[in-house]
């Protein structure tokens, strides 16, 4: 795989601090760089729920008040390592260049509608997890945001979460906000705030440009300057903003 140059190192400063919150300047936090990209181990919680002890403890009394409102609250995907994310990326990167016969950056920008590169996702720090109701069966893809709507297999679902996740301190992360960039909508994917907002805030300490092209996986070499610049700006930070 060839590896990439484009980048000199002289610009790499420049999204080191990216709109970083003044309250969090100077501020040290525990989490280090192998966490925050899911490269070590950390201690999670729950049989089929797999999240930091905090987390895992706010999720279980939130499925219990919504399985006495009839909502099974079933965990689709929690926790990933760096090594699960770069599986469900190179899949998805051969699928669409050899199968679907894409160009690289027409793959690449498929990708990231709904997929984070390797070392970038949130579900890399225990904290998030994808949530739909489990008394309801639905066949084919369960994450279609079309399934969420109104009239539409997890409408009580979602319903019911906009009323009252944000009690449990559960947030959506990717919203149907008009104007918001990045990844699509997605009413699953659900953050748990006191912890996730210092991670967030500690990775936006990092150079994350510069972490990025350090690492070697299918298509990694035709991310340019650009594409980054714009993945970190619209795809890692243009969030849920109660999640900055």
């Amino acid at each position: 795989m060839q590896r990439r140059s484009f980048i000199k190192s002289g610009l790499l400063s420049s999204l080191a601090l990216t709109t970083l919150p003044t309250w969090a300047n100077g501020k040290d936090f525990e989490y280090s760089i192998l966490e925050l990209m899911g490269k070590t181990d950390i201690k999670l919680y729950g049989k089929d729920i797999n999240l930091r002890k905090e987390a895992h403890d706010a999720f279980v009394e939130m499925k219990k008040a919504a399985y006495e409102d009839g909502i099974d609250l079933k965990n689709i995907s929690s926790y990933r390592s760096f090594e699960r994310q770069r599986s469900i990326w190179e899949r998805k990167f051969i699928t669409y260049t050899e199968e679907q016969q894409m160009q690289p950056i027409d793959a690449i920008d498929k990708i990231i509608e709904y997929s984070t590169i390797p070392g970038t996702s949130r579900h890399h720090w225990g904290t998030d997890i994808d949530i739909v109701d489990g008394y309801q069966k639905v066949s084919g893809d369960v994450l279609d945001p079309n399934k969420f709507g109104e009239g539409q297999p997890y409408y009580d679902f979602k319903k019911w979460m906009d009323e009252h996740s944000k009690t449990f301190d559960f947030y959506l992360v990717y919203t149907d906000e008009p104007g918001r960039r990045g990844f699509k909508y997605e009413p699953w994917h659900y953050s748990y705030a006191p912890i996730s907002k210092p991670m967030l805030t500690e990775f936006r300490r990092k150079n994350i440009m510069q972490l990025l092209t350090q690492e070697e996986f299918e298509g990694c070499e035709h991310f340019t300057e650009g594409f980054l610049t714009n993945y970190i700006e619209d795809n890692i930070l243009d969030i849920n903003t109660e999640l900055l």
